[in-house]
């Protein structure tokens, strides 16, 4: 399909009152379509794999096409230069998800940005890298322990942050963690009970939330 054939089919498929909605779950609503989740994977099959299409279709500026260009981008192909554009660009916790899930934890920096970015101030960025964490945790299955046992130290750190989007990454980060095997479990749930022991109600949510889950596993 070309560029202007997708956002032509993307538009096919808004739907206003979606949209509405997933204002209410605190997702922008700013150039927002309303299109679903699975339609945009329907979408990304029939167009398949193209960093070109994917370039434009983020520099839409549209919600549903950015989701999109995460699907179909490239991750041998993407620069480091590319993933900075596009954090800078993250508005909304659902595009940042998905593109760290979809796309950046599938190029060779995503280690790399889980730590830059952990220590960025700006709240989607830092986000990102405390996501990146967490999706690492899930598709990248021949890692070794260690690999996840580095992020401890940087998810206690910054488990202080009061900001809604950071709090829930750092606890998505350190549950994600405890839930790769019975090894990084035990130590995901030591990490939980330092972090309880911190005088910050972030710390402290993140904590008794991380020890409810990884202790019914």
């Amino acid at each position: 399909m070309k560029y202007a054939d997708i956002i032509k089919k993307l538009k096919s498929l808004s739907n206003p009152k979606a949209a509405e909605g997933m204002a209410r779950f605190g997702i922008s609503a700013k150039n927002t379509l309303g299109v679903s989740i699975p339609n945009l994977r329907k979408l990304a099959k029939v167009i398949g794999k193209n960093h070109e299409i994917a370039q434009k279709l983020w520099d839409s500026g549209i919600h549903e096409a950015r989701i999109l260009a995460s699907m179909v981008d490239e991750a041998e192909k993407v620069t480091e230069r590319q993933m900075g554009k596009w954090v800078k660009d993250f508005d909304s916790w659902d595009v940042c998800d998905q593109v760290c899930s979809n796309l950046f934890d599938k190029t060779p920096f995503a280690y790399k940005k889980a730590f830059e970015w952990s220590e960025r101030k700006e709240e989607f960025v830092k986000r990102t890298g405390f996501v990146l964490m967490a999706t690492l945790s899930v598709h990248d299955k021949q890692a070794k322990d260690k690999k996840f046992e580095q992020f401890f130290q940087i998810i206690k750190k910054h488990s202080i942050d009061e900001r809604n989007f950071v709090k829930k990454a750092v606890n998505w980060a350190l549950r994600q963690i405890g839930k790769r095997n019975k090894n990084l479990r035990k130590l995901a749930i030591k990490k939980a009970k330092e972090i309880q022991k911190i005088n910050s109600k972030a710390s402290k949510w993140i904590a008794k939330d991380a020890i409810r889950e990884l202790t019914n596993v």
